[in-house]
């Protein structure tokens, strides 16, 4: 098991357990990983949100690529998806990003990203800290005029709102958009730099809400994890659509007219539905993981769209989508993977992409979601021993609890248990037709975890 990288990086409480001196440890490893077959000085991107932890993590990050001898291009404040984007546009070695994504704003995290934009895989993270731990770090330490250098680079954010221009100006110009409105919620996060810039320069009209960032705001009752405000603006102002980002950038969760959420496995749905109508849907297939809805699986039986499943986490997606040449995939939680255009999930991208649907199809945002049957789905956490989180499964008792419910859904239903890669949690997850029941048998069984797993 991984001492430091969990489903989507290293994330912890900035400046205690995401210490600079960690960070420094992190980023002269990292550069050393990941630029060891290289024959030229390695150059590293490093992006971040809106965190008031964001510079200090920033600062400790450069001085460890610094002291390898890595240049480093400081591009600020910008979304994930940007980060891997511009790491590929300027043929970087790599990148990083500083964010702890949806989290509150105490914590923050480091993801790498490779020389291709795309998260590095689990044996690149297990290898880094090897290095880490292995009492070598100080003799990769560049000496004289081996020292790297840096510089700011903010203004490379217009070299991502032009890629937008670039992929969906055409489109817009085409569609009637006079009586559209679209409400954004940029989650005082990453996209507050960048999104108003995008829906601008594309002439699609919008209100932008929880869109000032003080450092402490990030995620705070906004963004794609608290729906609620978006859901009452849309309604109370006659939008078309709502659009909530979370803190990096890379999610995107959708409301439609009527105050509806519009979740990740409704936008695979739409996205695939529309895809294959166009014949660009690589080979009929749709790639998302186990927590998707089951409904999304019927869906894809019932429109002759074949359905790969992954375990948790956009790398799994995408690295499913690579192996076998597909180009859609997902996750529930907005994660949403348009490999002709981005190798990472890209809030703006998608939201362009069920605006543009929407528009060409002239149908209402409500409208065009009948296509896909949501089953009743309910998680809770079961708080147990960090130590025992992945011990679930061994647990006879718990074992038959979840044998038993199995075999009393047979195939309207199921059970799905998941330990948190980041948090002393396992979730339990469980859909059926009947919402009420399934909490009660859910909240049950977390119960029954706690008990016995810590």
């Amino acid at each position: 098991m991984r001492k430091y990288f969990g489903t989507d990086g290293i994330r912890r409480i900035a400046n205690t357990e995401l210490s600079p001196n960690l960070v420094y440890r992190v980023a002269k490893a990292g550069a050393y990983v990941l630029s060891k077959h290289s024959d030229h000085t390695p150059t590293i991107l490093i992006g971040r949100d809106t965190r008031i932890s964001g510079t200090l993590i920033e600062s400790a990050m450069v001085a460890g690529f610094l002291s390898y001898g890595a240049n480093v291009k400081i591009l600020g404040v910008l979304p994930t998806p940007g980060v891997a984007y511009l790491t590929k546009k300027l043929k970087a070695d790599a990148s990083v990003v500083i964010s702890a994504s949806h989290n509150t704003y105490e914590f923050n995290g480091v993801k790498y990203f490779s020389n291709k934009g795309m998260k590095i895989p689990d044996e690149l993270e297990e290898e880094i800290e090897e290095v880490m731990d292995s009492g070598k770090l100080d003799d990769f330490s560049a000496v004289n005029e081996k020292i790297g250098v840096s510089e700011i680079r903010t203004d490379l954010l217009d070299e991502y709102v032009y890629f937008f221009r670039k992929n969906f100006e055409e489109d817009f110009e085409n569609l009637d958009m006079s009586n559209f409105v679209v409400a954004i919620d940029t989650a005082n996060g990453a996209t507050s730099v960048v999104a108003e810039k995008v829906f601008s320069a594309l002439g699609i009209k919008h209100y932008i809400l929880n869109n000032t960032p003080n450092g402490t705001n990030i995620n705070e009752n906004c963004g794609s994890t608290h729906l609620d405000v978006l859901k009452k603006y849309v309604v109370e102002n006659n939008c078309n659509l709502g659009i909530a980002y979370d803190g990096d950038g890379d999610r995107c969760l959708a409301v439609d007219e009527k105050g509806n959420e519009i979740d990740g496995d409704k936008l695979l749905a739409i996205f695939s539905n529309y895809m294959k109508e166009k014949g660009i849907l690589k080979n009929d297939t749709l790639v998302a993981t186990v927590m998707s809805n089951l409904g999304l699986k019927k869906y894809s039986e019932g429109n002759n769209i074949k359905f790969e499943e992954t375990k948790v986490g956009d790398r799994y997606v995408l690295e499913k989508m690579l192996e076998k040449g597909y180009n859609l995939g997902g996750e529930q939680s907005g994660h949403i993977i348009l490999l002709d255009y981005n190798p990472t999930g890209d809030g703006i991208l998608t939201s362009l992409m069920l605006t543009k649907i929407i528009l060409e199809k002239n149908v209402s945002a409500s409208k065009i979601c009948d296509i896909i049957k949501i089953y009743p789905q309910v998680l809770v956490n079961a708080k147990v021993s960090s130590d025992k989180k992945y011990d679930f499964d061994k647990d006879e008792e718990i074992k038959e609890e979840i044998a038993k419910l199995d075999k009393e859904f047979s195939g309207n239903g199921r059970v799905l248990i998941r330990p948190s890669g980041t948090e002393p949690l396992v979730r339990v997850m469980i859909e059926g037709t009947d919402k009420e029941y399934i909490t009660t048998k859910a909240k049950e069984l977390a119960k029954l975890i706690e008990k016995k797993l810590n």
